[in-house]
């Protein structure tokens, strides 16, 4: 992940679509538009972004855990959600002991 990525997914966040030229042009993400197509390439390759066809993508479920913090994709980490489940409550109604 780079700058740039992260600007891709916070603008298609809030626009829903855009194409990488309608991304250059809209001056939130300031690359060209040739390394914004190059970058949404690889958002979608890992799940991130989804292509709809005609150079126009948005972002997906996985890109949005992405930015809310609960999708690590640092380099050499395995790709993981952080469990909504609360560890430190104790378990009821599973693996109980019997006496």
């Amino acid at each position: 992940m780079v700058l740039a990525d992260d600007r891709i997914l916070e603008y298609l966040y809030e626009e829903e679509t855009a194409s990488p030229s309608k991304m250059a042009k809209s001056g939130f993400v300031r690359y060209t538009s040739s390394y914004i197509s190059k970058r949404c390439q690889k958002l979608v390759d890992h799940g991130l972004l989804r292509n709809l066809g005609r150079g126009v993508y948005t972002i997906t479920e996985r890109g949005e855990m992405y930015l809310e913090g609960k999708l690590d994709t640092a380099e050499g980490s395995p790709d993981r959600v952080e469990s909504a489940i609360d560890e430190s409550r104790p378990n009821t109604g599973e693996n109980h002991e019997q006496a």
